[in-house]
């Protein structure tokens, strides 16, 4: 069964129709081409998937699209304004916290979501905002760096 909802992604608003089983992850990658967000291990614990819904990073792969009905969705599409980078993804290829780049919009999502309830945050704040996102290459120290960097701290 099929249901339209009304949202607004990336500051425009948006309808579409989907199956009640769609999850949001599914639902801005195929309907909306917003390939940033990654299917990683589909069960809330990398956080490759993660979005911003009404600010606050969730896993995208388990919440269902007929859920966030008139949220607002940022994905890492829309972070950056016009031609500039926003200062975390500067940040982050400033200090080399990235390296495949799978993990790295719901890294960058996720210390955003942070920053806007912490502007200066401590090493362990960001270490505990930080510890559902999962990175397998390794650049967590780059990460924090970059992270750190931004918050001026």
């Amino acid at each position: 069964m099929k249901k339209t909802i009304s949202l607004r992604v990336n500051g425009l608003e948006r309808s579409v129709e989907v199956e009640a089983r769609t999850t949001l992850l599914d639902m801005v990658r195929e309907q909306f081409g917003l390939t940033g967000a990654k299917l990683g291990c589909d069960i809330q614990v990398c956080g490759a998937c993660t979005l911003l819904v009404d600010g606050k990073p969730i896993s995208a792969c388990s919440v269902l699209a007929v859920d966030v009905d008139g949220a607002e969705i940022l994905t890492i599409e829309g972070l950056s304004k016009k031609d500039a980078l926003h200062p975390l993804q500067e940040a982050f290829m400033e200090f080399g916290a990235l390296q495949c780049g799978y993990c790295t919009s719901g890294f960058i999502l996720t210390a955003k979501a942070l920053l806007e309830e912490c502007p200066r945050p401590s090493e362990q704040q960001i270490r505990d905002y930080l510890a559902g996102n999962f990175c397998r290459c390794g650049c967590y120290q780059e990460i924090m760096q970059a992270v750190k960097n931004v918050a001026g701290s």
